[in-house]
């Protein structure tokens, strides 16, 4: 049950990760204090989706809690390694994100997992 819980920590945060940007691209920048504070008071999609996505954060560390409580850290710290790959993932999948795709950055995104799985492969005992 650790490991689902890990999991769901990583998807919250991952998804916390895309809403908060999609929230930054919408709402205006913080030099332009009133017209935030009116995205904000006037409840604008920008400002819910960056509630939402906090909330995301939020959810994702009680799961983390509830990992941490059942898989041993050296097993489940790097797990949220995964978050890296689905956030680079999603973002170049959403077009509303306006990212890239770029050989260098799959070969980075490649190394982080095959060094998630070489962390969680069970060791064969001898």
């Amino acid at each position: 049950m650790g490991y689902v819980w890990a999991l769901m920590s990583v998807l919250l945060v991952t998804c916390a990760q895309l809403m908060m940007k999609w929230a930054m691209m919408a709402l205006p920048p913080i030099d332009r204090p009133r017209e935030l504070f009116s995205a904000f008071w006037g409840i604008s999609p920008g400002a819910e989706i960056l509630v939402i996505g906090l909330l995301a954060y939020v959810c994702s560390m009680a799961c983390w809690f509830m990992a941490l409580r059942r898989v041993a850290l050296s097993k489940a710290y790097p797990l949220l390694s995964l978050s890296y790959v689905l956030v680079w993932a999603a973002a170049i999948w959403l077009p509303w994100l306006h990212e890239r795709f770029s050989a260098g950055k799959l070969v980075g995104v490649g190394v982080i997992f095959i060094g998630l799985l070489l962390v969680c492969i069970p060791d064969k005992k001898r």
